[in-house]
């Protein structure tokens, strides 16, 4: 599938805004399933300097400076991205999660020393809970670390309530797991918490979900957004993709932007401001397919 996305965040601020200095995370990451054939950032008011660089990660990140007054900031990334099915995956193929921490314990080669840096908490997915109890449920003694990741996925997606009300950006993974609600952002932390819990590497991914108009319905812009899930290290897959908000693996209707210990790591957008005093932000995502704008 071939997609433009549009990713516009307007902030509109009660008073001038005299400085600010922003960092995005809104270039989309090439990987083997996914080609970025082009991403701009476009600004208004146009930025006093700009630079861009990998992270930590590898993700393409962005930082943005306003020196002169303003009250309005618009800020749009356009991409185009083509991005093919996931391959087929047999769990039973995947080493038992037990024999996965004997294999970062040693950490013979790059890929396990990689993925060792996401067996640790992260601010946004440390734990008092009893999150281990609630893993376990999903990795009984000898259990395919894949089959047991597909089916934490399928706990979630079951057990936890998707609703908009109940969390922010910065809502522990505690409360989630106490009020069991949230969205997408949170859980993705949920899943990953379970996951370090027992010693497993998990990562967050920011992205983008094709969604489908009612049919005989036209698609309606905006009415797209930013989404969450997931990621398990798997060998001999590497990293496999999980979105325990829709129960599925993550394949060719799902765009990656970042990827990072959790969302933290990689908001879309961040920053320091002087002035404005209070304000609002509109966000509107499209994920249009080729066809529908070629």
């Amino acid at each position: 599938m071939e997609y433009l996305v549009r990713h516009r965040t307007t902030y509109r601020y009660l008073q001038d805004v005299s400085y600010s200095c922003h960092l995005a995370h809104l270039a989309l990451r090439s990987s083997p399933l996914q080609q970025v054939i082009s991403t701009q950032l476009t600004l208004n008011p146009p930025p006093a300097s700009r630079s861009r660089r990998a992270d930590f990660f590898g993700n393409q990140a962005e930082w943005f400076t306003l020196d002169q007054p303003h009250n309005l900031l618009e800020v749009l990334a356009e991409s185009q991205v083509r991005v093919a099915p996931a391959p087929q995956r047999d769990p039973a193929l995947t080493p038992s999660w037990e024999e996965i921490r004997r294999m970062l314990e040693e950490a013979g080669d790059e890929a396990s020393r990689e993925a060792v840096q996401f067996i640790f908490d992260s601010p946004l997915t440390a734990f008092q809970s009893d999150v281990a109890a609630y893993a376990g449920e999903s990795f009984p003694p000898g259990e395919p670390i894949l089959a047991g990741a597909i089916d934490l996925m399928r706990r979630i997606h079951a057990d936890f309530r998707y609703d908009t009300t109940v969390t922010d950006a910065t809502t522990p993974v505690d409360r989630v797991f106490e009020i069991r609600a949230g969205v997408c952002q949170d859980l993705a932390h949920i899943g990953i918490a379970c996951l370090r819990s027992l010693g497993l590497p998990a990562r967050y991914v920011s992205g983008y979900l094709l969604t489908y108009p009612p049919p005989g319905q036209p698609r309606l812009l905006g009415a797209d957004a930013s989404h969450a899930w997931f990621s398990v290290w798997a060998p001999p897959f590497g990293w496999v993709d999980l979105d325990p908000t829709n129960n599925v693996a993550v394949s060719e209707d799902h765009v990656t932007l970042a990827y990072g210990r959790d969302y933290g790591d990689i908001a879309p957008l961040n920053g320091i401001i002087l002035g404005g005093h209070d304000h609002m932000i509109e966000v509107a995502v499209d994920v249009i397919p080729a066809r529908d704008y070629g």
